[in-house]
């Protein structure tokens, strides 16, 4: 039979690096999650496609007036009419997306 020995109880000093150890651990971990949420909600646009979409729809239905100019969360939306087509375009910080609608 094997002789059991006994294990001695754990230092002060190894209690304190094992809570340490895992102290960084969280806080890395949640820095990680930080700075994907607040990327995630950076690059949401969300709120300015339903905008768009609800603004498609006015000018088809001819429920708004044009040209057209609206500020929006920052984003700057146009509208204007070139011949029988609609062209709606929004930006924001230099972005600037344009979409053409026809009736």
């Amino acid at each position: 039979m094997a002789i059991l020995k006994k294990i001695k109880g754990a230092t002060l000093i190894e209690v304190l690096t094992a809570s340490v150890l895992i102290i960084i651990v969280f806080m890395i971990a949640s820095f990680s999650f930080n700075t994907v949420l607040g990327n995630q909600v950076k690059r949401d646009k969300s709120a300015i496609e339903n905008k768009i979409k609800e603004l498609e729809y006015f000018s088809i239905h001819q429920k708004i007036n044009f040209p057209y100019a609206e500020d929006f969360d920052g984003w700057e939306i146009t509208i204007v009419k070139i011949d029988e087509k609609m062209v709606l375009s929004y930006d924001k910080e230099g972005k600037k997306y344009e979409k053409v609608i026809v009736h």
